[in-house]
């Protein structure tokens, strides 16, 4: 595939901070680039960097193979991004605030076209409502209106989620992939939130402090036969006990030794429910996640220590 951006050896110090360390990655055209790490990974000075809000201390940029810092101008009009929390006029309608920022764009739309764009998010039926009274994710959602209104290759979300309560989680992951498969934009969206980016993601890197610890294409890092499954139950002891001596035991994780733990494939835990019911096991909760959703978690605990 073609690649759009490409990112080298970028690192952006802050006196004695050193934010973003010597991170590259490379993002190809139509992508769902996961960006994800804890909060104060680097994300979104590493977004800033992109959409030069802040200068690099050293390391490039190329965007379609063009080198960002020295054509600025050019390169950003194929960008639209949200950061944050997306800036908007709260006493205007959703329909003039995407009339001005069109304006400010120096492009010229028509209503219907401003209509189309307010229909890709979802906010047409409110074009005429005033933003004070949106919701938080309404309100994100204007923000992408405004981010895709002069039509750009490539789409930058910061945390797009944040805040918002699940129906407008939904909302937004609806959108991201209506913005890749139907719109075919390429988008990178950071969050710190490894179960939204396993949803919509066709890549994902993880930073930490800075600097890169894994990136690959999402099915392989989310591949379902890694699944992570922890059981709790009345009596451990006895749940161990059984499954050892069960079909069950080549999947267990035996390094776990406070309630039984098993790798296997995600469409294989209907089968071990049904068995541990056929054992007299007294389940209290299972719990399926991701090897690499264990992984993650552990950094995170890491550095909160």
């Amino acid at each position: 595939m073609q690649n759009i951006i490409n990112v080298k050896g970028l690192s952006k110090q802050f006196h004695n901070l050193t934010a973003v360390n010597q991170l590259s990655f490379s993002v190809n055209k139509g992508d769902v680039y996961g960006f994800l790490g804890q909060n104060g990974a680097g994300k979104s000075t590493t977004m800033r960097m992109l959409l030069t809000l802040i200068k690099p201390t050293e390391g490039s940029i190329e965007i379609a193979g063009i080198d960002l810092f020295k054509h600025r101008k050019e390169v950003l009009r194929n960008i639209g991004a949200v950061i944050e929390k997306p800036d908007v006029y709260t006493y205007l309608s959703a329909y003039e605030n995407l009339k001005i920022f069109a304006k400010l764009s120096g492009i010229r739309l028509s209503r219907q076209q401003l209509m189309q764009q307010l229909e890709t998010v979802g906010l047409a039926q409110r074009a005429n409502d005033k933003v004070k009274t949106f919701s938080q994710g309404m309100k994100q959602r204007l923000g992408i209106a405004v981010a895709l209104v002069h039509n750009p290759q490539i789409v930058i979300l910061d945390e797009p989620t944040n805040g918002l309560d699940p129906q407008g989680i939904a909302d937004i992951r609806n959108m991201i992939l209506h913005l890749s498969n139907e719109l075919k934009k390429t988008i990178v969206i950071s969050s710190h939130l490894l179960s939204e980016i396993e949803q919509v993601a066709t890549k994902v890197l993880i930073i930490d402090k800075g600097k890169k610890i894994i990136e690959g294409e999402a099915s392989e890092l989310f591949d379902a036969s890694q699944t992570i499954v922890e059981i709790e139950t009345t009596n451990n002891n006895y749940a161990f006990e059984q499954l050892k001596q069960s079909s069950w035991n080549s999947f267990l994780l035996k390094e776990r030794i406070i309630h039984p733990v098993l790798k296997m494939n995600k469409k294989d835990i209907p089968q071990l429910h049904k068995d541990l019911i056929t054992m007299n096991i007294a389940l209290i909760s299972l719990q399926p996640k991701h090897s690499l959703e264990d992984y993650f978690l552990s950094i995170t605990s890491n550095n909160q220590s």
